[in-house]
């Protein structure tokens, strides 16, 4: 699947004005993270189980 086409959503804990911003989009093997700001720049690319560790450990 082309990043693209995949279902971006914003992060509950990101600001709403021109703060920090995360979007995530998951698919059955990946979990993509990228900053909405830079929609086209680069993205950290991570397991379900990784992103589910980061999660629990934040």
């Amino acid at each position: 699947m082309n990043t693209t086409e995949l279902s971006w959503f914003k992060s509950t804990y990101s600001s709403s004005g021109d703060g920090d911003c995360v979007e995530v989009a998951s698919c059955p093997d990946t979990v993509h993270v990228r900053d909405s700001k830079v929609r086209d720049g680069d993205q950290l690319t991570v397991s379900p189980t990784a992103w589910t560790r980061f999660l629990t450990d934040l």
